[in-house]
């Protein structure tokens, strides 16, 4: 699977098979332990992709893509709290803000571990959160649907539109606050162990030093379009993962099949992932993320056959991969991503 040398990737593979493998039957059933993300935190991933003068490794995206495949398919529970983290950071480094310098460096360093309260926005014309300017600052009002790793982040990126289409990016604690409120942890089908909640915002007021961005709403949909239109690392993660049940299983002549078609298919999806001018190709990224899916539906499928009905306890590896593939057939869905994936599955 490794295509680039990086010592974050040894770093990430002694994390997972040290660590994250064998406890994600426990993790799945009681939750994300603090102790999880502290050895993620101290690891160093939580600045693959940070600036070194920030405490980061600057690392190449190959890498940072590759890092959240070993620890997808490892615990996708635990992968899915630190992916959140990436984001933010990212944003961070590519500003000017007065909040760079606040926030990157701890951010860098897994000082802080960040979560994001953003995939609303992806809603418009429909508009979830609107973002007030009031008071020399920003006021948030509405409701965000998902958001991922309360009770373990510090810190948390929330966004809203405003009247004039722009859509606000401003940080603050992931705690409860005046203006923002909590719904319980949701029980899920799968990942219910990341501590999903709800957020109401009613009047949460953010000063304007804790703003990261402001831009247009057509521009903000045009550069995150790529997030939804590539493949997740975390699809060939769970995969891998699955073949792997499949070979223990006695199953090598069928998992070396699915292998060689899902190792094609994750390198023309990373190739993509890596082209210049990231909203280009979009038809052919999406025919590449049905096609992945594709594939990990029948890794996860066929561990789940191979296993029989040992396949069906809690603790089965197994079923815990096939559950978590369901998942990611939803995470970070669009309306184009959703009607490309329907589509296909019409003509399967």
């Amino acid at each position: 699977m490794t295509t680039t040398r990086h010592p974050l990737l040894a770093t990430a593979r002694a994390l997972a098979d040290g660590l994250l493998a064998p406890h994600a039957a426990r993790v799945d059933q009681e939750g994300v332990p603090v102790g999880h993300l502290d050895a993620i935190r101290s690891s160093g991933l939580l600045g693959v992709s940070a600036p070194r003068e920030y405490g980061g490794a600057d690392a190449p995206d190959a890498v940072a893509r590759e890092v959240q495949e070993i620890l997808a398919g490892a615990c996708c529970s635990t992968w899915f709290v630190q992916t959140q983290h990436h984001t933010p950071v990212r944003m961070l480094a590519q500003s000017a803000a007065p909040v760079r310098e606040r926030l990157l460096g701890p951010l860098s360093t897994g000082e802080s571990l960040a979560g994001i309260a953003y995939a609303h926005v992806r809603a418009f014309p429909r508009v979830p959160v609107r973002a007030t300017s009031e008071r020399g600052g920003w006021r948030f009002d509405g409701r965000v649907p998902w958001y991922t790793g309360w009770g373990l982040n510090d810190v948390m990126l929330v966004a809203g539109v405003s009247e004039a289409d722009e859509v606000v990016f401003a940080f603050t604690g992931a705690h409860e606050q005046p203006g923002l409120r909590a719904s319980e942890p949701m029980r899920l089908a799968a990942l219910t162990a990341a501590r999903t909640v709800s957020l109401e915002l009613d009047g949460l007021w953010l000063p304007g030093d804790a703003v990261v961005l402001r831009t247009p709403q057509e521009k903000f949909a045009l550069l995150d379009r790529p997030r939804s239109t590539n493949a997740s690392p975390a699809v060939f993660g769970v995969a891998y993962a699955a073949l792997q049940v499949l070979e223990d299983a006695g199953e090598s002549g069928t998992a070396s099949a699915l292998r060689e078609r899902l190792d094609e298919v994750r390198g023309q999806v990373y190739d993509l992932a890596g082209h210049p001018v990231p909203y280009e190709h979009v038809p052919e990224r999406l025919a590449l993320k049905t096609r992945s899916y594709d594939l990990m539906r029948a890794a996860t499928t066929a561990a789940v056959v191979a296993g029989g009905g040992r396949a069906m306890g809690l603790d089965a590896t197994a079923q815990r991969l096939f559950r978590e593939g369901m998942f990611l057939l939803v995470q970070g869905q669009t309306n184009d991503v959703r009607r490309a994936h329907l589509d296909a599955l019409a003509q399967f």
